[in-house]
C-alpha cells in the first residue's frame, strides 16, 4: 500500500473536516502561521532631537508617534479629521457623518448603543492588537463570531426559508462522511492511506460525522445531539427527547448552504475574538490618551516635498486657520495611497507609480435599531452572524446587552467588494437602509414592525480615505518597494501588509517602518 502524502492528506481533511481542522493540521506542519508580531520593539541609541512628522492618526500612526516619543524623538502629527483612530471609528447617538457626495446622516440610536463602520472584531491571534489593547488599558469583550442557532438563508433553496446553521451544517458533515466511509470501505483510497490508516479514518468518521456502528449518517438522538431535537429532552413525566428529522442529502449539496459553513474557520475568524467594550474607537481612544497632545487635527495635508535637509509638509486648517507649513527631519506617511496620489508630492517615481496605481476595496455596512431584541427574545439568537446569498450578505447580532428590553442595534448589511458593494454604493444612505430591512425582512419578519432608526456607510464615499482597504495589482512585485525608506521618507498602514484590511495590518506595518527608520537615523549619526 501508498502511505498518504501531506498533501493528500490535508485535502481529505479540507473535504470531511472543514478548513478549520485543515488549518490546525497545517499549522502543525509549518504551513500556516498566525500574526507574526513578538512583543514591544525597542528602538534603543540616541536620535539627537531629530523629529519625526507622522501623516495621519489612525493606527498606524498613533503606534508610530507613540513609540518614536519613547525612543527621544520630537513628534508631530498631523490628522486630516476631527477625531483619531482613521477607520477604526464608531458612530453613537448625536454623531454626524458626512459622505462624499454631501449627504449628512445623524445618528439617532438609543444612548448606549453604536455601530462599527469600519472593523468591528479582533482575532485572539492578532497579537499586536490586543498587546496594545493591555498595555493602553483597553477593556475587550468577546465578540460571537459563531452562532450554530444563527441562519444560513439563500432565496432558492429550502422555498427561501432560512434554515439553522447547525442543521445544514451537522447533516452536511454527516452526509459527507458517510460517503467517504462507503469510499473507504469499497478501497476507493487504496493508493493514498495504508490499511491501518483505514480504520484510524473511520473511526474519526465515525466520531465527526455522528455516523452510527455502520457508518451510516441516520436520524437518531445522537445526531439530535448536534443538529437539534424535534422534542427536546426535559424532566418529570414526558420528559424523553424525540429526534429530529435529517435533511435530504441531495438538497443539503444542492442547497449551496455549505458554502457559508467555512466562513468562521479561517485563521483571522477563530474563537475567541474580541470587541472594545463600547465601540471599536475604544483603541483608538486608547492610543490617543497617550499621544493625542501631538496630534493636530483638522489638518488636510496639501503638499509632501522631501530634499536632503529634511522634510516640508503644507496643510490646511479646516477649522479655518489657514494654510501652515510643517517641517521635520524624517515622515512617516500613514496616510492611504488613495488619497496620497492625490496630493503634491515628489516621491521617488517606483513608489509614486505605486501610491498612483493602488485602488482601494469598496465595502458597505448598515446598522439597524430596532425597539426589541426581537432575535433573542423570538428566535434564541445570542448574538453571531446569519448569512445570505442577498446584497446585504450578512446579520450580525449584537455581543452585549443579553436579554436586555431596551432597543438594540445589529448590523443589517456587510458586503465586501463586488456587484452587492457596487450595488449599495450608488445609493443614498436611506435607501441602503430601505433595502437591509426589505431583504432582512425575509430572514426575520419582524423588522418592519421592530424598526427604529438606521445609519449606513459606503466606503467609497468616506471622504478621507476613498475605500476600505488598498488592492495590490502585482503584490510580489511592488510590496518591497513601496515599504522602503524613500530619502526621508517611509510610509505604513494596512495596505503595506500582508493582513490588509485588519488592524494588525496597520500596527505591524507601522512598528517595521519606525523600526527601519530608526535604525537609518542612528546609522547615519554615527
Amino acid at each position: 500500500m501508498t502511505t498518504m502524502t501531506r498533501r493528500n492528506l490535508l485535502t481529505m481533511i479540507g473535504t470531511a473536516a472543514g478548513s478549520s481542522a485543515m488549518y490546525y493540521a497545517m499549522t502543525t506542519m509549518g504551513h500556516a502561521m498566525p500574526s507574526d508580531y513578538s512583543g514591544p520593539i525597542k528602538l534603543e541609541g540616541d536620535p539627537k532631537g531629530k523629529k519625526i512628522l507622522v501623516l495621519g492618526a489612525g493606527l498606524a500612526g498613533m503606534t508610530a508617534a507613540l513609540e518614536m516619543r519613547n525612543a527621544g524623538y520630537e513628534v508631530e502629527v498631523l490628522e486630516f479629521r476631527e477625531k483619531a483612530g482613521g477607520r477604526c471609528w464608531t458612530l453613537r447617538s448625536g454623531d454626524t457623518y458626512t459622505e462624499l457626495d454631501g449627504t449628512t446622516q445623524t445618528v439617532d440610536f438609543e444612548e448606549g448603543n453604536y455601530i462599527n463602520p469600519g472593523p468591528w472584531r479582533i482575532p485572539h491571534n492578532h497579537y499586536a492588537v490586543v498587546d496594545y489593547c493591555r498595555r493602553l488599558g483597553v477593556e475587550l469583550e468577546p465578540f460571537i463570531q459563531t452562532n450554530y442557532n444563527a441562519y444560513v438563508h439563500r432565496s432558492d433553496a429550502y422555498g427561501g426559508k432560512p434554515m439553522r446553521m447547525k442543521e445544514v451544517l451537522t447533516d452536511y458533515r454527516g452526509h459527507i462522511s458517510e460517503l467517504l466511509a462507503k469510499a473507504i470501505n469499497q478501497d476507493k483510497l487504496d493508493d493514498v492511506v495504508t490499511e491501518e490508516d483505514k480504520e484510524l479514518l473511520l473511526e474519526s468518521l465515525r466520531s465527526f460525522g455522528v455516523l452510527n456502528d455502520e457508518n451510516e449518517y441516520v436520524q437518531s438522538l445522537q445526531t439530535s445531539a448536534y443538529r437539534g431535537y424535534e422534542k427536546q429532552p426535559g424532566g418529570g413525566e414526558g420528559a424523553a427527547p424525540i429526534p429530529s428529522d435529517l435533511l435530504d442529502p441531495s438538497e443539503v449539496i444542492q442547497s449551496r448552504l455549505w458554502t457559508y459553513l467555512a466562513t468562521h474557520e479561517t485563521m483571522n475568524h477563530h474563537s475567541p475574538m474580541f470587541q472594545p467594550v463600547g465601540g471599536m474607537d475604544g483603541v483608538a481612544r486608547g492610543f490617543e490618551r497617550e499621544v493625542g497632545d501631538l496630534i493636530t487635527y483638522n489638518a488636510k495635508v496639501t503638499s509632501l516635498q522631501q530634499d536632503e535637509n529634511g522634510v516640508t509638509v503644507a496643510w490646511e486648517d479646516l477649522a479655518g486657520g489657514g494654510t501652515n507649513t510643517s517641517t521635520a527631519d524624517y515622515c512617516v506617511c500613514t496616510i492611504p495611497f488613495s488619497i496620497l496620489g492625490q496630493i503634491d508630492h515628489n516621491l521617488s517615481g517606483d513608489l509614486a507609480a505605486i501610491v498612483g496605481s493602488m485602488p482601494y476595496n469598496g465595502s458597505v455596512k448598515v446598522g439597524l435599531e430596532f425597539k426589541r431584541r426581537f432575535w433573542e427574545q423570538d428566535e434564541d439568537i445570542y448574538g453571531g452572524i446569519t448569512y445570505t446569498d442577498q446584497a446585504i450578505t450578512q446579520i450580525s447580532y449584537p455581543s452585549t446587552g443579553y436579554l436586555s428590553d431596551g432597543p438594540a442595534v445589529l448590523l443589517g448589511a456587510y458586503t465586501w467588494r463586488g456587484p452587492n458593494t457596487f450595488k449599495l454604493n450608488a445609493m443614498k444612505p436611506e435607501e441602503r437602509v430601505e433595502l437591509a430591512l426589505e431583504m432582512g425582512s425575509k430572514i426575520h419578519p419582524q423588522y418592519r414592525e421592530e424598526f427604529k432608526t438606521g445609519v449606513s456607510v459606503s466606503w467609497h464615499k468616506v471622504p478621507w480615505v476613498l475605500g476600505c482597504s488598498g488592492i495590490w495589482e502585482d503584490r510580489e512585485r511592488d510590496y518591497d518597494t513601496a515599504i522602503q525608506i524613500d530619502n526621508r521618507v517611509v510610509c505604513a498602514g494596512e495596505h503595506l501588509s500582508y493582513l490588509s484590511a485588519w488592524m494588525e495590518g496597520a500596527i505591524l506595518s507601522s512598528l517595521d517602518a519606525v523600526s527601519r527608520l530608526h535604525a537609518k537615523i542612528i546609522n547615519e549619526g554615527e
